[in-house]
């Protein structure tokens, strides 16, 4: 799910056709993958038990007309003709359209709503509402503090069934697949062949993810064309020779009889009805890889298409011919001539389709890891070329042990279905829900578009959700059971980080205490640059404090290092950096706020830190040329007020772009922190202009540097020689080693949730020097105690 084919497509707004159909072609194997399968164990799971066909034919046609209507409706009209369109900036998912409703109404719970950020081109509402227009429901959103946490819960449960999904669909469609091998062999064999020949598929499919799918990618395509190709054309032939009118049964009056006849056996069988819709939610999701229009001709013209003419094959075979219930399939309806060659597409196919489901389970995951939301893990950059393409060795083993677990528990296609549909319908409810919000909050569209919205497309959901929730105990009960488990250590985290994050921000320390620290208090400057990493955006954090006073030194150049992450899909390069000073330029300290998108991956260390140095040498030489001669004009009686008024209020961006517009108007006390009550003034940070960069400056000192004022520029280049001797002599990453505790007094609530939850994962996850990939010979650990 994460090949990033439509990077060539952002790049340009008038694309071509030939582009787009590329692209089109191109989405067919990594977002149809899971819904083109759906064929395969549709009409099993719907005539598994809860109905009988009869003699009439009324329950086939019964559930071909809920197939093609629910297709239509839901796949078709919601999400390609509106959901798509509620893109992050060309992004789709859960995750965007959060992001999309937290930039246009304050309702994040997390502090990354500040000048700083919104100042970036990728931040800029592209409809900002009219001052004195904002919509009572913005306004009673913003208000109540819980409708913040509601909503954040909103979207971990619907990414964990996202997550689920991710665990079941593997499970169903390589067993679906695999179960044509009964036509071929006794019953006894394929009852005890068929769970042992997916396990090992999906071993090898698990086994094979850390090569990344860049390698394998290029076939996905030409295997999911050639499976929708096969379909269509079995469906054609299946119609025209067994039953031509079966085209009667697109009628919803068909449905209407369905429901009459088979009354609660019929809404129950509703539970695999849904099937046929699995996979939708990947247009979406996977939308920043490819084009809307890429998606939508694929969809409309290749892949709706193949499913009907499947379905309706199926139905037209079923209505001629009447196996028992055991026996209805989608091998069935398949010609003995052909259908080893079947077998072999639809096990391809569906290798394809979960390889999707497991890439795009990844790439949510690290999207809630940005966000604060999931535990510290591994995140492994698969490819140097495509933007992306990410593996995360600790859930790809979870996923595959939980997939073989699931195959071997249920071994059947009933109860898998069962719990697949249930997590399909609650992800579908979650969009519903958010798509909502931003057809209000977002298009600015009346309350009553987004409630037709939100009343039709939810009651239709509502209503397979429903047949699925009835089957709690037939497998239903499995993605309920995940995501609670999963919403659960989500929301742990997420709160217990929240909470540190407001102790260090009651904890910071002066820089007027930075400034004071020398040689009259036995503090030494020691060689190298000392990075030190941090959550605030502003003064000093208290990990520092601790540092100094158990090891009385530290480098001659500091740099706090706050990486933070912002509610936009891609932070550009040339607006990543943030870089300003710390107390006077003699200090040798600075201040670089780094910011990822929700989607960007981090870099390897080690570019990071060459970057970084390049960032600090180019702001030094911006600085001295833009504000040193004027800043430089105090006494020492003057620098507290110096360093508050300039040092620790201005910051730069430090990149390659050609000029960046600022919104004058824009106030610090127009946006606010979800912390108001612990946020200070200075957390809200202004920042100016940088002129042209025209090209990425490798770190030296240059001999062709301006001299327009002799004295500025040999401190510009003492300061540059400094820097470049400091990054000779060795880097240091000093990192907070934290472990929280609940006041005395919490709650039972908060002391379950600190004391025992957050601690126990943050032993047993990855520690923060992993995730930010930092070298175990460079780094310092410092001991915190956080009491929240």
């Amino acid at each position: 799910m994460d090949l990033d084919y439509g990077k060539c497509w952002r790049s340009s707004k008038k694309d071509s056709w030939k582009t787009t159909l590329l692209l089109a072609y191109q989405s067919l194997g990594v977002v149809y993958g899971d819904l083109s399968i759906s064929p395969l164990y549709v009409y099993k799971s719907t005539f598994a038990e809860d109905i009988h066909h009869s003699e009439t034919n009324e329950e086939i046609f019964g559930v071909l007309s809920f197939v093609f209507w629910t297709l239509t409706l839901v796949t078709l009209f919601k999400y390609v003709f509106v959901v798509l369109r509620a893109d992050d900036n060309g992004e789709g998912g859960t995750f965007a359209l959060y992001s999309l409703i937290c930039r246009h109404a304050k309702v994040s719970l997390l502090p990354n709503r500040q000048v700083a950020d919104e100042e970036l081109s990728t931040y800029k509402l592209e409809h900002p509402p009219e001052k004195g227009n904002n919509s009572r429901l913005k306004l009673l959103l913003e208000k109540h503090k819980f409708l913040h946490t509601a909503l954040l819960i909103l979207v971990l449960l619907g990414t964990c069934m996202v997550i689920g999904d991710g665990l079941l669909t593997p499970a169903i469609s390589v067993f679906s697949a695999v179960s044509g091998l009964e036509f071929s062999m006794s019953k006894e064999h394929h009852h005890y062949a068929v769970t042992p020949i997916t396990c090992f598929i999906l071993v090898c499919l698990f086994a094979l993810q850390h090569y990344g799918t860049h390698r394998l990618g290029i076939f996905f395509a030409p295997v999911i064309l050639i499976w929708l190709l096969c379909i269509s054309a079995l469906g054609l032939y299946n119609i025209f020779h067994w039953n031509p009118l079966v085209y009667e049964a697109l009628s919803p009056y068909y449905m209407f009889k369905f429901l009459k006849k088979t009354r609660k056996g019929g809404w129950m069988s509703l539970g695999g009805i849904l099937l046929c819709i699995t996979g939708s939610e990947a247009m979406f999701a996977d939308l920043g890889h490819f084009s809307y229009a890429a998606i939508q001709i694929a969809f409309s013209f290749l892949v709706y298409p193949a499913l009907i003419l499947a379905y309706m094959g199926q139905a037209a075979y079923l209505s001629k011919n009447h196996p028992t219930k055991y026996h209805i399939g989608f091998y069935v309806s398949v010609p003995d001539t052909v259908r080893w060659p079947v077998l072999i597409i639809a096990i391809l196919a569906s290798v394809v389709g979960s390889q999707a489901i497991i890439s795009g389970t990844f790439s949510i995951i690290n999207q809630s890891q940005s966000l604060g939301c999931f535990p510290r893990v591994k995140v492994v950059h698969t490819s140097d070329k495509i933007h992306g393409q990410i593996y995360i060795p600790e859930i790809n083993w979870i996923l595959m042990i939980l997939c073989v677990a699931v195959t071997i528990g249920f071994r059947d296609t009933k109860h898998m279905g069962n719990a697949s549909g249930l997590a399909v319908m609650a992800v579908m409810l979650v969009t519903t829900c958010l798509t909502s919000l931003v057809i209000i909050l977002c298009w600015h569209k009346p309350p009553i578009v987004a409630l037709c919205f939100l009343l039709f497309f939810g009651s239709i959901e509502l209503l397979y959700f429903s047949a699925s929730l009835v089957k709690f105990r037939e497998g239903a009960w499995l993605p309920i059971l995940l995501a609670l488990f999963l919403v659960t250590i989500m929301f742990v985290w997420h709160y217990a980080t929240i909470k540190k994050y407001e102790y260090d921000l009651h904890n910071k320390v002066s820089l007027e205490w930075l400034l004071a620290l020398g040689p009259s208090l036995g503090i030494a400057r020691v060689p190298g640059i000392g990075l030190v990493f941090t959550n605030l955006t502003s003064g000093i954090p208290a990990n520092f404090s601790r540092f100094v006073t158990n090891l009385p030194a530290f480098h001659h150049v500091l740099v706090f290092v706050c990486v933070k992450s912002v509610p936009v899909p891609f932070v550009p390069p040339a607006e990543r950096y943030l870089v300003g000073r710390v107390g006077p330029a003699a200090h040798r300290s600075y201040r670089c706020i780094v910011r990822y998108g929700y989607r960007d991956v981090h870099q390897d260390i080690d570019s990071f830190e060459s970057e970084l140095v390049d960032k600090l040498a180019d702001f030094i030489r911006y600085d001295w040329s833009h504000t040193q001669g004027i800043n430089n004009s105090y006494n020492e009686d003057d620098e507290l007020q110096y360093v508050e008024s300039s040092s620790d209020a201005r910051l730069a961006v430090i990149g390659t772009v050609a000029h960046f517009e600022i919104d004058e108007n824009v106030q610090p006390a127009s946006v606010s922190v979800e912390f108001s009550t612990v946020e200070s003034i200075t957390d809200v940070i202004e920042m100016e202009p940088v002129g042209v960069v025209e090209r990425r400056v490798r770190f030296a000192i240059d001999e062709s540097e301006p001299d327009a004022e002799p004295e500025i520029d040999v401190q510009m280049r003492e300061e540059l020689q400094e820097l470049n001797a400091a990054q000779q002599a060795g880097t240091a990453f000093i990192i907070g080693h934290s472990h929280v505790r609940a006041k005395q007094g919490s709650s039972l609530f908060k002391r379950l949730a600190v004391n025992f939850g957050y601690n126990f994962l943050s032993r047993n996850c990855r520690g923060p020097d992993v995730s930010l990939k930092v070298p175990p010979a460079s780094l310092l650990e410092v001991g915190m105690v956080y009491v929240v």
